[in-house]
């Protein structure tokens, strides 16, 4: 009985510790994480806001880590915080405990890629989901990972699976021209429906856009022929049909989340395929935006037993080249018209015609925007935040200050505070203080 008694001890000792791990996620997984690019509606907005009038003039620091290299955002769910950056030639996986920083484990999964400009470092934001974290490398290696301990669950690589070789910048072949994410990295983010993950895996002959069984990593179907740029992907009902929305190389297109199948698509053509913008679904409309096109909004309709998509409007005044605006209130606001390569315009469009309301120049080539409520908490590529109220009438400032150092990092936001990354390290700061305690 004594045996039998120390042997349930040491299994119980064993077991507890992963079992709390993942039960903690569980838990606190909701509407007060940020598990995803730009939020848990992918839109970011903050559910729920905290009232936010004023910007501290020096915002407490909880912890802070050093980082490797990377753009990619932080992720939050329950009381951890993940992210991927550069270390040693590798690219690595982290998990770290939100309360307080400490790191809880490490893993190299993938060699990195080469990047020509804004830096080096990992750009595609991973996501969680229960206990599982999804991360992508710039050379396209795609990993589930346990989220109790880092265990590779199941993995795909683009390149040796699919045929969608890496080529790098500096590539003399003829087809590196045919891409962005082949030539310059991986940078779209892949998203969750159900039981699937959607992933721009960007093959040419195997599938532009994949469907996996989020738990196993079997492939349910494969899309398309495009070539990937750099924009995330979105899932939305549109004219009564659930679809996956994905802005390629070449189209814009809608796939039907169960059967592979292209609903619609329509040719979206810009220099060297440089579409980073993440579609912005609102109601039946998608809009999107890229360096030659300006902001343009489709609109998805039923057309017989099938969908038909068309333009609704254009703005050719305001192009987004490297960041996704914000939809408040029926309005757009974000980074817009670039004026060379280190000044942008702070732009507000109309969401229902496209009318531009009015701009602010004095930005920098990017710049995060994060809605709460009806203020706006921007963080510019150089550091500095702004906190804007999402005026129609004009550009309206109610704060800023120097909040870190060179990002091109959205932040994530979950129960008072508020996780900012740069190019050294990544900051927890009480937002609006004082912090609320963790639950």
């Amino acid at each position: 009985m004594n045996i039998m008694t120390s042997r349930i001890r040491r299994l119980i000792a064993r077991v507890c510790p992963l079992l709390l791990l993942v039960l903690a996620t569980s838990a606190g997984a909701g509407a007060a994480d940020w598990p995803q690019w730009r939020g848990p509606g992918r839109d970011g907005r903050v559910p729920n806001p905290p009232a936010l009038n004023a910007l501290p003039a020096a915002p407490k620091v909880l912890w802070k880590i050093p980082a490797g290299p990377g753009h990619s955002s932080v992720i939050l769910a329950g009381r951890h915080l993940f992210y991927v950056d550069e270390l040693n030639g590798k690219e690595h996986a982290h998990l770290l405990d939100l309360a307080t920083g400490k790191q809880l484990w490490d893993i190299a999964y993938a060699d990195p890629a080469e990047y020509s400009g804004f830096g080096t470092g990992p750009r595609c934001t991973p996501l969680i989901d229960g206990d599982r974290i999804y991360a992508q490398s710039g050379r396209g290696e795609f990993r589930c990972f346990s989220l109790a301990d880092g265990k590779t669950l199941w993995r795909v690589n683009f390149e040796t699976d699919y045929g969608a070789t890496y080529f790098g910048n500096r590539s003399s072949n003829p087809d590196a021209k045919e891409t962005a994410a082949r030539r310059h990295g991986n940078n779209g983010s892949p998203v969750i429906d159900g039981d699937r993950i959607f992933v721009p895996v960007g093959s040419p002959t195997k599938g532009t856009l994949v469907a996996f069984d989020k738990k196993t990593g079997r492939q349910l179907w494969a899309a398309g022929k495009d070539n990937t740029a750099y924009s995330s992907l979105m899932v939305g009902t549109l004219a009564g049909v659930r679809q996956v929305i994905h802005l390629t190389g070449d189209h814009l297109m809608g796939v039907d989340v169960a059967t592979g199948r292209i609903l619609w698509e329509t040719p979206v053509k810009t220099g060297a395929k440089r579409h980073v913008f993440t579609p912005i679904i609102d109601g039946d409309t998608i809009t999107i935006s890229s360096s030659s096109i300006g902001i343009v909004q489709y609109r998805v309709t039923k057309a017989g037993a099938g969908l038909a998509i068309a333009p609704a409007w254009e703005n050719k005044e305001v192009k987004v080249t490297i960041s996704t605006s914000v939809l408040v209130d029926g309005r757009f606001y974000g980074i817009g018209t670039s004026k060379g390569q280190s000044q942008s315009e702070y732009a507000c469009v109309d969401a229902k015609t496209g009318k531009t309301l009015w701009t602010k120049p004095g930005f920098a080539d990017y710049a995060s925007t994060t809605a709460f409520g009806n203020k706006l908490l921007v963080l510019n590529a150089n550091g500095e935040m702004y906190l804007l109220a999402a005026d129609p009438a004009g550009y309206k400032e109610l704060g800023r200050i120097q909040a870190c150092g060179k990002t091109y990092s959205h932040p994530a936001y979950a129960d008072g505070r508020l996780y900012v990354r740069d190019d050294r390290q990544i900051m927890a700061m009480a937002f609006p203080e004082p912090a609320a305690a963790l639950p």
